[in-house]
């Protein structure tokens, strides 16, 4: 069959130092976008109670803005992955954080609450860009020695952001509100645009090719290779992690006091270890990851740290220290999940179809977006957060069994090719 897309050619610029030099170079700057990305993710749940006062409206009204978030995401982050690898991954990734951050400063600017959620759903769409670019330009470009710890450098700069945009958000809108909050992330979104365009040449340049014949036996591409078994089962995967993580990183301030009592200072600091303990495991992962072809052993054992943290925080009243502590070893488990979860999309990759795939499975994530936010917020409005811990915990159960049952591509690890 035919391809439904042209691919890539990623040639290196011959200016560029190669070897790792010139990979870590790659790697820093697509981090760095990474990195804004995650705080435009973790903008809103540090201040959800200060956004919801504001409107005057309730946990699931604000929750809205989430799924409008998701659901653009949802819907474009696949045609987003087709554009990546028609016109470019750098160009997809300027226009992403530009838009984001005049999405940013709208929901800031204007006082509409409808404003306010018509701007998420504009965030959304500069969302899309982002997993496919990234994983396109990393996957043909680094060298498959140490491709492992390209996912998990990128990884980590992901979970960086999110675990310092806490402290981040509530030190500016204790200054100048959370207006002032979100117009702050808005010019770290242009300036990380700016960097793109100033320091963008050390990306590999991009061009297209004439997309050539290929036999019924070659790897199938489009629609077909997106709907195949191995890529879907990566879909589901996705969509598990969103579930359970969206249930942490969103409603465990608000949880935590409602059924424990806990300060909410105490659970920002609980929430920013976890999410800064995940990016260290992270790096921690990608040596893993390099090192083994039995991706689904790392999973299985990190699942069932962060199960265990999830029914912890769900069935017992622990002191503040104790909470910090189980929130932290659980992100650091949780993080070491992540390079292995790349790599399992990756083995099921064919060439010239990283930004497709790697858009429609993370479009999981978003599908996940879509319900989490509006369920957990029900529940947290009809008193019953507990609930939301034994959700979690189901889907963490689901992710591990996706994971563990998965079809093991022949082949040796990374290292040792």
């Amino acid at each position: 069959m035919s391809s439904t897309s042209e691919p890539l050619d990623l040639a290196a610029d011959p200016g560029l130092t190669e070897g790792w030099r010139k990979d870590a170079k790659v790697v820093a700057l697509i981090s760095a976008v990474h990195f804004v990305s995650h705080v435009h993710i973790m903008l809103l749940p540090p201040i959800f109670g200060q956004v919801r006062e504001a409107f005057g409206v309730s946990y699931t009204d604000i929750a809205l803005a989430l799924t409008a978030f998701n659901v653009a995401s949802a819907l474009l982050q696949t045609p987003a992955g087709f554009l990546v690898d028609r016109i470019g991954p750098r160009a997809m990734l300027t226009a992403g954080l530009i838009v984001g951050a005049v999405a940013i400063a709208i929901a800031a600017l204007l006082p509409s609450y409808w404003a306010f959620i018509i701007a998420y759903g504009l965030l959304g769409v500069a969302n899309t860009v982002y997993h496919p670019a990234d994983y396109s330009i990393l996957s043909a470009t680094i060298d498959g020695k140490r491709i492992g710890k390209a996912f998990s450098i990128h990884t980590f700069a992901g979970y960086a952001g999110s675990g310092v945009t806490p402290a981040f958000v509530i030190g500016c809108a204790a200054i100048w509100g959370w207006h002032g909050a979100f117009l702050a992330a808005a010019v770290l979104s242009f300036a990380a645009a700016m960097l793109l365009v100033v320091a963008g040449h050390v990306l590999p340049k991009w061009t297209r090719k004439a997309a050539p014949a290929v036999k019924q036996t070659d790897h199938k591409v489009g629609l077909d290779l997106l709907l195949s078994a191995p890529v879907l089962r990566n879909l589901f995967f996705f969509l598990c992690l969103a579930m359970a993580n969206g249930g942490i990183q969103t409603y465990t301030v608000v949880s935590q006091q409602a059924l424990h009592g806990t300060p909410a200072a105490i659970s920002n600091v609980a929430l920013s270890g976890f999410l800064l303990m995940s990016a260290l495991g992270v790096l921690l992962g990608g040596v893993v990851a390099d090192r083994t072809p039995h991706h689904e052993r790392v999973a299985a054992v990190g699942f069932a740290f962060t199960s265990t943290m999830a029914i912890l925080m769900g069935w017992v009243a622990m002191p503040g220290i104790v909470l910090v502590l189980v929130m932290s070893v659980g992100g650091l488990l949780n993080g070491m999940i992540q390079p292995s979860r790349d790599m399992m999309v990756r083995a099921v990759t064919p060439p010239g179809s990283f930004g497709k795939v790697f858009g429609f499975v993370s479009t999981g994530f978003n599908l996940g977006g879509m319900i989490a936010p509006l369920t957990y917020g029900w529940l947290m409005d009809h008193g019953r957060p507990q609930t939301i811990y034994a959700i979690v915990v189901a889907f963490i159960l689901l992710a591990l069994v996706t994971a563990v049952t998965r079809h093991k591509p022949q082949g040796s690890p990374a290292w040792t090719r």
